[in-house]
Formats: structure tokens, sequence, C-alpha cells
């Protein structure tokens, strides 16, 4: 009989840590650009989904740059035919994406001999682009990006949470596609159950994290990029949970 209770319990042992393994962990991708670069996760993100899923169920990683576009990301992107440079006799620009290579870099390692249960990807970009003028081929560039994601992480499955840039420039006249952009990343928000896209347009007034005071800034408020944090991680959540066989 003893010997039986001690058979059973390895099995039981053996097979809760197989489901453990099985389920895996919640890996969260942060990149971006500036507004990106400035949130730091351990201020709301991170808390936010260590409370939810529990710290040994969390990996998160995050690369960002200030004043980047998305081709520093998306390897394939290209301008849109009528694109017209600054100045005359500018050769068009080209993707680089070595921002996305440092960003795999950095991913890889941190999921080495890890299981991965959901991805989800959390972007914060779009202010270069409006700027330069590339808001026609944004929607492609972020599908484009999204789905080179998946393809080297070889996950069909993929979560994306959008930040959408704020209310800074709603009469397009410093950055000329900045409704554009918006619009674009709502559109590639709502082309999938597995997308959303957060608000930012509350997060730009108030005081800065160098004590000056800002209305309708580029950048967020102190509070405002603690809030983008909490809102992202509650968006990702939503959308974890709502996953199939969750």
């Amino acid at each position: 009989m003893k010997n039986l209770l001690i058979a059973v319990a390895v099995a039981l042992s053996f097979a809760l840590h197989i489901s453990a393994a099985e389920s895996g962990k919640n890996l969260f991708i942060l990149s971006g650009q500036s507004n990106m670069e400035y949130l730091d996760p351990n201020e709301s993100f991170i808390p936010a989904v260590t409370a939810k899923f529990g710290k040994d169920n969390v990996i998160v990683v995050k690369v960002a740059a200030s004043g980047q576009p998305i081709r520093r990301w998306y390897k394939q992107w290209k301008p849109a035919k009528n694109w017209k440079p600054a100045k005359p006799g500018d050769e068009p620009p080209k993707a680089t994406g070595d921002l996305y290579d440092r960003l795999m870099t950095k991913i890889n390692a941190a999921i080495k001999d890890q299981r991965t249960k959901s991805i989800t990807f959390v972007w914060m970009q779009g202010e270069s682009d409006a700027m330069e003028k590339h808001g026609e081929v944004y929607a492609a560039s972020l599908r484009g990006l999204i789905a080179q994601l998946q393809k080297d992480l070889g996950r069909s499955d993929l979560n994306v949470v959008i930040g959408r840039i704020s209310d800074f420039d709603m009469g397009d006249r410093r950055y000329p596609h900045w409704t554009m952009v918006r619009k674009a990343q709502v559109e590639v928000a709502a082309s999938s159950r597995r997308y959303a896209w957060v608000d930012t347009d509350d997060l730009n007034d108030g005081v800065n994290r160098k004590g000056q005071k800002i209305t309708n800034g580029l950048h967020y408020s102190a509070e405002g990029y603690k809030l983008l944090g909490k809102r992202f991680a509650e968006k990702a959540a939503e959308l974890i949970k709502n996953m199939p066989n969750n």
C-alpha cells in the first residue's frame, strides 16, 4: 500500500510538471520609437502582467529607439510609388531592419530553453513615418512587420497591441501624415481578433519627467507613461484571455 501511494505521488508530481511545462510562459515584446523608449516597463507594465499571470510566467523584452521609422524594423519596407523626397536629388529611403535584428537577438536570448504559451507584440511607433510622409504605406508596413515577426518566431498566433499615436498634430501641420498614420494603426488593429489598439490622446498633457508642463506634446507626461504601460498590459491580458483554448 505504501509503495502504491508513493507511486501515485510520483506520477502526480510528474503530471503536474508536464502540465506546467506545456502551459509555458507569456512573452511580451515591447518595441517602437521614443514613446516606447521612454516607457519604463517596471513602473506599471511588468507589475500589471505579473499580477495577472504570475512572476514566473512572464517574460518581457524591450528594444526601442527614439526618432526611428518603421523601416528600421520591417526589412521589406518601400516608400509609396508617388513619394517625393524633401530635397530634390535625395535618394529614396531604404529599409535596414537593424533594430529588428537587435530585437530578435534579445528575444532569442530571453526565450532560450523556455516554452512560450503566448506571445504579444506591443508596438508604439509611427511619429517618424508621419513626419517623413510615409502614411500611405504605413498599414502595409506594419502588417509586413507583424508577418515578419510571426515567421521568425514560428508562430501564427501572435497577439498585437498597437499604441495609436496621440493627438499631437491633428491638423497635420508639422507632421503631414499624422492623421493618416493614426488611421492606418486603427485599420491594422481592426484586421484581426488577435489585434487591438490603445488610446494615447490623454497622455500628452500634464507634467513631464523634467518637471515641465506640456499640452498636446509629442511625448507624454510622467503619469502618462505609467498609464500607457498599464493600458498595454490590460489590453494584452484581454487578448491572451480570449485566445482559442483559453
